[in-house]
Order: C-alpha cells, then sequence, then structure tokens
C-alpha cells in the first residue's frame, strides 16, 4: 500500500503527491443544476480529497459568453491563487484574436480551453489559428475536448491539428472519451509526442489509465476531473487504483501537468 492509498484507508486528505487536476470547470451550467459549483466549494472538496491545484474554466465560458466567462475564470484564482489557474476559454465565434490579446498575456491564465463541440466548429477551422500561432510562440498549452464520432473533434482532427504543428502541446481532453476513443487517442498520441492524454469522463477505467502510460510513457498522461460537472473523486480513484507503479501515479497525478504549466516562467 503506498502513501495515498494509505492516507484514503485512514479517511485523511494525502500529502505524500501534489495533485493537480489538469481539467476543471467553475460556476453554474445553463443545462442543469450543478451543486457547489463556486471556487470555494471546490476548494473544500479538494482540501478533503488531497488536490492541492486545479487547471479551470468556467462554465459560463465554454457555453455561453467567452468574454464574461474569461473574466469569472480569472475572478475565481484571485480567489484562491494557490489553488487555481485559468484556462483561457476561445471560442471561434466570439472574436478569438480579442481574447488572446486581452488575456494571453495574464498570469492568472496557464493553459487555453477549446470546446469544438460545444460551439459547433471544427478543432482543424481556420478560426482557431490564433490560438495555435500563440501556443507556438509561447508554449502554451491547449486542452480540447475530444470524443470518438464527433464531427468537430474526433481524434482524426487531434491528428491532423498535432501534424499541422508538432510543435504545440495538445491536451486531449478525456482521452477520446469512449473505448474506441481511447484506443484512438493512444494511437494518435505515439505518432505525435505532443499530445497529452487527460483522463476524465464516464467511461475511463484504471485499466485504461494503465494502458495509456503503459503505451505512451511517463510524462504524456494527466490527471482531470471535469470537476465539479463530474465529481473529482471518481478519476482520482481510478488513478490510485489503477495498479500504477508510485514514480508512474505522481507522474499522471500532478508532476507532468506541473512542467506543462511551466511555460509563463519560461517567458522572462
Amino acid at each position: 500500500m503506498n502513501a495515498i492509498t494509505s492516507a484514503l484507508w485512514q479517511r485523511r486528505p494525502q500529502s505524500s503527491v501534489r495533485i493537480v487536476d489538469a481539467h476543471a470547470h467553475s460556476g453554474p451550467y445553463s443545462l442543469f443544476f450543478i451543486p457547489e459549483s463556486s471556487p470555494g466549494a471546490m476548494v473544500r472538496v479538494m482540501d478533503r480529497c488531497g488536490v492541492a491545484h486545479a487547471v479551470l474554466s468556467s462554465h459560463l465560458a465554454i457555453q455561453l459568453d467567452a468574454s464574461a466567462g474569461n473574466a469569472a475564470t480569472a475572478e475565481a484564482v484571485d480567489r484562491a491563487p494557490d489553488r487555481f489557474t485559468g484556462y483561457l476559454t476561445v471560442n471561434p465565434w466570439q472574436d478569438p484574436a480579442g481574447e488572446l490579446e486581452k488575456w494571453g498575456a495574464d498570469p492568472r491564465f496557464g493553459g487555453i480551453k477549446i470546446h469544438p463541440d460545444l460551439h459547433d466548429y471544427p478543432l482543424t477551422g481556420r478560426r482557431y489559428a490564433r490560438v495555435w500561432e500563440f501556443a507556438q510562440r509561447t508554449g502554451c498549452p491547449v486542452l480540447t475536448h475530444t470524443y470518438d464520432g464527433s464531427a468537430y473533434n474526433d481524434l482524426d482532427e487531434v491528428d491532423a491539428v498535432a501534424s499541422e504543428h508538432p510543435d504545440v502541446v495538445i491536451i486531449a481532453g478525456h482521452a477520446g472519451a469512449t473505448p474506441l476513443g481511447f484506443e484512438k487517442a493512444i494511437e494518435v498520441a505515439q505518432r505525435r509526442p505532443g499530445v497529452i492524454l487527460e483522463v476524465c469522463g464516464s467511461f475511463n477505467t484504471g485499466t485504461d489509465i494503465a494502458r495509456m502510460v503503459r503505451e505512451l510513457g511517463t510524462g504524456r498522461v494527466v490527471y482531470g476531473s471535469d470537476f465539479p460537472f463530474i465529481d473529482l473523486r471518481i478519476s482520482l480513484g481510478r488513478v490510485i487504483f489503477s495498479g500504477l507503479a508510485e514514480r508512474d501515479q505522481a507522474e499522471v497525478l500532478g508532476a507532468t501537468m506541473t512542467r506543462l504549466l511551466q511555460w509563463r516562467s519560461g517567458l522572462g
């Protein structure tokens, strides 16, 4: 039993590994009720689970209003800067160049978030050109929603973008989302070294996560939860009880994402 599982059995927060949630949100969602979605409520859950940090975008930003939503994300980071880093959400229909110009240099944001499915626009579309240019120039990672079979963010779309922009770090949110999607995501990541797989979702298992790490190596898979859209404890438990060696588990749970966020300090 390692230190994390020992803490769980003793019903106490773990502190041996710095856990960084690579895929979180905050605030209400328009289609259904999400309880305790405020940053303060999220910190309380993170404290109980031993999660040190989360990288988040507001639900408002990804769904209805990128401009107001990015401001809400920045406010969430202001409330707990030691616990949160923001994703700058770019909606291709809502002035992507303007949002990048407004927030791109803001240290509260550590990555870019795009959601082709919600925005009805393909990952390969030209309206994302400024995103890839910014990421190429700065080293900023880009988290994109992915879902196998989607017309907008299927793994073939990820493959095409990664081929065209080999130096950009693309975090494939949900790693394709379905069992067939996981298979395709691994294949794409094997071909494209800039693609990182993020593991939150409803169909993933510890066995799937262990296979991703086994086939891609450490540093290519990150823990994310979709919290509070999905309870972070579900995705966290999948990693903790996946059977990964302690070093690999620590990489997935936080070390890899911590490195991906260091591009800001490198801008000097």
